[in-house]
C-alpha cells in the first residue's frame, strides 16, 4: 500500500512540474536572433556573458564591422572581447560581446 501511495505522489509531483514549464512568449514579429547580425545590434551592447568566439573569429567579426588595424585583442573576465583599432580614420577602443555585437567605446 505504501508503494502505491508513493508512486501516486511521485506521478502527481511530476505532472505538476511538467505543467509548470511554459514556453517563452515570442516577440511581436516572431524573430528572435540568437546572434547579432550586421543589420541588428542589441542597444545594451556589449552584453556580458559566456563568449564562445575564438580570437580569430572575434578579430574577423570586428574587421567585418568596418574596423581596421585591430590589435591588443583579449577577452575580459565578463566574456567581452576588447581591442584597439581604427574606424573612419580615428583610433577607437572596440568591444565584441557573446551575441556578436561590435561597438566602439
Amino acid at each position: 500500500m505504501k508503494k502505491i501511495i508513493f508512486a501516486a505522489a511521485l506521478l502527481g509531483a511530476s505532472t505538476v512540474v511538467a505543467l509548470a514549464q511554459t514556453t517563452p512568449a515570442p516577440n511581436a514579429n516572431g524573430n528572435t536572433p540568437a546572434v547579432a547580425t550586421p543589420d541588428s545590434k542589441n542597444v545594451t551592447a556589449p552584453v556580458e556573458g559566456a563568449n564562445s568566439f575564438t580570437e580569430g573569429q572575434a578579430k574577423d567579426r570586428i574587421e567585418k564591422a568596418g574596423f581596421s588595424g585591430v590589435k591588443d585583442l583579449k577577452k575580459d573576465d565578463k566574456g567581452i572581447w576588447t581591442a584597439a583599432g581604427m574606424k573612419d580614420g580615428k583610433a577607437v577602443k572596440i568591444a565584441l560581446d557573446y551575441q556578436g555585437n561590435v561597438v566602439a567605446k
